[in-house]
């Protein structure tokens, strides 16, 4: 897919040319055009870009207060300066300011295309992945501390994302005019991902307040949701053409409940079956406050190839635990520190 190159220069004549000269590569870069640098941060905030190209002097933001724009809200995104008053120092300082690459007019379109391709290719300097779960993928970044910058391509859609890490921590994500949290909620409801990696991470500041994992966790219920709701609607469409609505809606909150009391019901009968009164059980119901725990676990097994979740249990400070049955609503099986807990194990997998 061609990469979104945005060219900002007053001098309309030569954003016509290098323009039409970049048409013969129009299979590696897409050419989008600002006349100044309040035009530029406009098309910033409107699309997706990959690299800038920025005249250094131009009216009202030049160059170096582009430049400084983009280092403090797009860091992700590099900038070649070009200019006609070049100099040494000229170089020296605009590299100082962040600029990734820096080309004196007149330049060949050649040279320029080069200089494009040299300062793209740290965009993926860690390689691509397509295939893979991105949440599964976040797992790994989370676990082995990584400091990175992924950049994630939505194929299907031709959408793009990045998200900034430094040392496992979340920092920021972007895609279209989304940022912080709610970016991160968009890019990880895409399914068809090729995802970029840059081994470094150039924002500096944390955007991102909220623990990575958590954040996770809550884009992936979230996407889980809406994914059960769209089911659940079609299957609501379905039954509507041979019953009236609130009919409808009164048997299931009907079999929820029954379905609720006859889980317990079987839980409870089968550990009396099996373990008898030496089971330790304390008391047996249905809590939906667990529901992060069995989340996580999940998306771990899911992450190191674990298999379906089936069982879980919490250990709490007085020695005692709480086994936590997966399901439409969960079920908790809370017991006694002495509670024969492997035979528990056994009893309740089955």
């Amino acid at each position: 897919m061609p990469k979104n190159i945005l060219i900002a220069d007053d001098d309309q004549e030569l954003l016509l040319v290098l323009k039409e000269g970049l048409e013969k590569y129009k299979e590696e870069f897409n050419v989008l055009l600002a006349g100044d640098g309040e035009a530029a941060i406009q098309k910033l905030e409107s699309s997706f870009v990959s690299l800038v190209v920025a005249d250094l002097k131009m009216p009202g933001m030049d160059g170096f207060s582009l430049l400084a724009q983009i280092s403090e809200y797009y860091p992700d995104i590099p900038v070649i300066i070009i200019t006609a008053y070049g100099s040494s120092q000229i170089r020296e300082m605009v590299h100082q300011n962040g600029a990734a690459g820096y080309l004196e007019k007149p330049f060949m379109i050649d040279d320029l295309v080069q200089e494009m391709r040299s300062v793209l290719q740290k965009e993926a300097e860690g390689g691509t992945l397509h295939g893979i779960s991105l949440p599964m993928f976040l797992q790994l970044i989370d676990m082995e501390q990584k400091t990175c910058t992924l950049r994630v391509n939505e194929k299907s859609r031709n959408l793009e994302g990045v998200l900034f890490f430094r040392d496992g921590e979340l920092l920021e994500a972007r895609t279209g005019t989304q940022h912080g949290e709610k970016a991160v909620y968009t890019i990880l409801s895409w399914d068809d991902v090729l995802i970029s990696i840059q081994n470094t991470c150039s924002m500096k500041e944390k955007k991102i307040n909220r623990d990575s994992q958590a954040i996770l966790m809550d884009a992936m219920r979230v996407k889980d949701e809406t994914q059960a709701d769209a089911e659940d609607g079609l299957e609501l469409i379905e039954e509507e053409e041979e019953e009236d609505q609130e009919s409808i809606q009164a048997a299931v909150k009907d079999s929820a409940h029954s379905d609720s009391e006859t889980n317990i019901e079987t839980v409870q009968s089968h550990i009396e079956y099996r373990m008898g009164e030496k089971s330790g059980v304390l008391d047996i119901y249905q809590d939906d406050s667990h529901d992060d725990i069995l989340y996580y676990g999940r998306l771990l097994g899911e992450t190191l190839s674990g298999g379906s979740l089936h069982l879980s249990f919490i250990q709490d400070t007085t020695g005692g635990c709480k086994f936590l049955i997966p399901g439409h609503n969960t079920t908790v099986v809370s017991v006694e520190p002495n509670s024969p807990r492997e035979k528990m194990i056994q009893v309740l997998q089955k």
